[in-house]
């Protein structure tokens, strides 16, 4: 299969500290869709089914279709923050209006995990609607009954596929990161816009958005409770994630798509494939993107190749518009202290933005209510937009998010600043030519003040 080269570039607009809180794409995104109840179909009438292809059915993948499909499961946490999930014994559907009709990943081997765990649930997926191989996603959308497209693959192969997906008409939940470089992004954007126009919705793996008590505590700091913000933090600092090694049987090509998560070309490297979270909250919160970074990093504790070639840690001053500055740090490594959260400061007080605020002067307020399934709350509120005719879209808001790690990572790997327009415009598209089962040079890893960025 060849690299899809319909990349747009996007200027991004200017706002002023009054104006962005307002308008911005992210404000928007995340609160819009959190008041809906779920309601099972899509353009059709109420009793209409959902019927869904899965494109990737690894864990997360396999786990996105327990959740649309609101089965019991239990989570699985494999050395790391990374849940899987597993379906219970003896567990039921809680939406039983929804139906898996086609898979379709690059693996014969993980294609049949996903459809055996769906089997346990008693769905079955016939066998002419599966598909193994780079172009099994086409053939997947190429199925008319398909109005759901769960997009689970590497980070990489999402821009192409996500375009691929609204051009066929499928509505759209996407995994978080959605792009690994700058034409990756801007496919996203445009993707985005082309879902506008054909009525079409899109949501992405950035779960939190979906937590009423994320969205609650946000929507306080943004009306003012803490009055102008200052500065922000967020972190991601965990354990080194799942590791696979290399067989012998395996080409260059199969190993680092197995091993995805440790390739640049892949994943983006953790500030993108993981640190996203934080840095969407905390674009979310501010109301913008930012316009420059400055960060340091390297790999210290990677102890071989089976952990690919991408750092261990980060480090990112980033500047927000009107000289609003956020401190990132995130890292993979065993035995250091843990730290997983975001937090913003205000001139009259500050906000964990989860569920608590401190006001200046010592006074507080906390979210005390109880929250959803983000997990399945994301599939939901998706459904249900677009059953109310006002499809969501976060394909802005995961594309800006998505390029916020970008910045970091190749400020980073270069030594130099990154800022907004030069990261959303870059030509540096990462990954081969052709996808194919063969020899692919391993990665060098990059060194600041020779690695290039353009």
């Amino acid at each position: 299969m060849n690299k899809d080269d319909a990349m747009v570039s996007r200027d991004a607009e200017p706002l002023s500290r009054r104006s962005f809180l307002k308008h911005s794409s992210l404000a928007a995104a995340g609160v819009a869709a959190v008041n809906f109840p779920f309601v099972l179909t899509t353009h059709a009438a109420a009793d209409d089914p959902i019927r869904v292809g899965v494109i990737g059915c690894g864990g997360r993948g396999s786990g996105a279709v327990l959740d649309v499909l609101g089965a019991e499961t239990k989570v699985i946490y494999p050395r790391t923050g990374y849940h899987t999930e597993d379906v219970k014994e003896g567990a039921t559907l809680a939406n039983k209006n929804v139906r898996v009709i086609a898979l379709a990943d690059a693996f014969p081997d993980r294609l049949n995990s996903c459809r055996q765990n769906l089997g346990r649930l008693g769905i079955s997926v016939p066998n002419e609607n599966c598909f193994t191989g780079f172009d099994g996603y086409r053939k997947l959308l190429a199925i008319s009954e398909i109005n759901y497209v769960i997009l689970a693959t590497p980070p990489h192969f999402r821009p192409v596929q996500l375009k691929a997906a609204i051009e066929a008409g499928k509505h759209v939940f996407v995994e978080k990161p959605v792009a690994v470089d700058g034409p990756g992004v801007r496919l996203v954007m445009e993707a985005g816009e082309l879902a506008k126009k054909k009525g079409l919705g899109i949501a992405a793996g950035t779960q939190r958005r979906h937590l009423r008590s994320y969205n609650e505590t946000i929507k306080r700091i943004q009306d003012g409770a803490i009055g102008e913000l200052v500065y922000g933090r967020c972190y991601w600092n965990g354990g080194v994630i799942w590791v696979i090694e290399r067989k012998p049987e395996w080409s260059d090509m199969e190993w680092q798509l197995r091993n995805w998560n440790y390739f640049t070309w892949l994943s983006g490297d953790h500030i993108v494939e993981q640190h996203v979270h934080n840095l969407d909250i905390m674009n979310w919160v501010i109301g913008t993107h930012p316009i420059k970074a400055l960060a340091m990093g390297g790999r210290q504790a990677r102890p071989n190749q089976n952990y690919g070639h991408i750092y261990d840690h980060f480090a990112v001053e980033y500047e927000y518009p009107n000289g609003v500055r956020m401190f990132s740090q995130c890292r993979q490594m065993d035995h250091c202290e843990s730290k997983v959260e975001e937090a913003i400061v205000g001139l009259k007080g500050y906000s964990n933005c989860k569920d608590w605020i401190r006001f200046t002067g010592g006074q507080s307020w906390r979210y005390r209510d109880p929250d959803v399934n983000p997990y399945q709350a994301e599939h939901a509120n998706l459904i249900t937009s677009i059953r109310a005719g006002k499809p969501l879209n976060e394909a802005q808001a995961i594309a800006e998010s998505t390029l916020t790690g970008i910045m970091g990572r190749e400020s980073a790997y270069s030594g130099q600043s990154v800022e907004w327009e030069q990261a959303l415009n870059s030509k540096m598209r990462l990954g081969p030519d052709n996808y194919e089962f063969g020899s692919l040079p391993f990665p060098k890893v990059a060194i600041p003040g020779e690695h290039q960025f353009s």
